[in-house]
């Protein structure tokens, strides 16, 4: 992925806020990418953007050598189903579905033929440590064995790329060094790519490259 010169601004009562004020950067294939920044530095903005959540006001943002900033809202929609993976800070897993069933979810949503749904639902459960916990609910599993759920599902469909919003912030020290090294095995095992934010300093060492953020700004 390659960002060229991207700006975001949104209008607030009669003026417009600079959220993010030209942004370079790369994101090489199979490589750990972090974002690092304060709460409202734009890390997320950012992130939104290359997911196609968002659109820049200017700039542009290449994914697989393809104008993500030029699409429409239904064919970047399609990209996430099929490309991108996310995982966010509060887990989005369904508190009525076991860890299976929600890993199940993301094959079904990215028309995966369901033939392959046990077996991969299964593998990317062991991959991430859960293989004896899979038909557990949300509720009945800790926020670290959550979290790994999430990556999990978001993993399930084999994205290309995976965005990772400060997915250590609500763990402790340990669990969110063992979210890490689920990271590193993601990239050996599955050739994706990962792109992730955060604001702990403790995390920064297994990256292979980190971008500070500072009011909109790389530094």
């Amino acid at each position: 992925m390659k960002v060229a010169g991207v700006q975001r601004s949104f209008p607030v009562g009669g003026s417009t806020l600079q959220v993010l004020k030209g942004i370079d950067m790369e994101v090489p294939e199979r490589q750990l990418v972090m974002l690092k920044g304060r709460s409202g530095s734009g890390k997320t903005t950012l992130l939104n953007m290359l997911g196609g959540l968002d659109q820049p006001t200017a700039g542009e943002i290449w994914f697989l050598d393809q104008p993500l900033h030029g699409w429409n809202d239904a064919k970047r929609t399609e990209l996430r189903r099929k490309q991108i993976g996310f995982i966010f800070q509060a887990y989005a897993l369904l508190p009525l579905l076991s860890a299976r069933e929600n890993v199940e979810l993301s094959l079904r949503m990215a028309g995966v033929p369901s033939a392959e749904w046990k077996s991969r639902v299964a593998y990317c459960l062991e991959l991430v440590g859960l293989g004896k916990r899979m038909d557990h609910r949300p509720g009945e599993l800790s926020g670290g064995e959550q979290q790994r759920v999430a990556i999990a599902k978001a993993i399930a469909h084999r994205p290309r790329l995976l965005l990772a919003d400060e997915p250590t912030a609500n763990l402790d020290s340990q669990m969110g060094a063992q979210v890490m090294a689920v990271f590193r095995s993601i990239i050996e095992t599955e050739g994706m790519t990962i792109c992730m934010t955060t604001h702990d300093p403790t995390i920064l060492e297994v990256a292979d490259h980190v971008y500070e953020m500072v009011d909109g700004r790389f530094v």
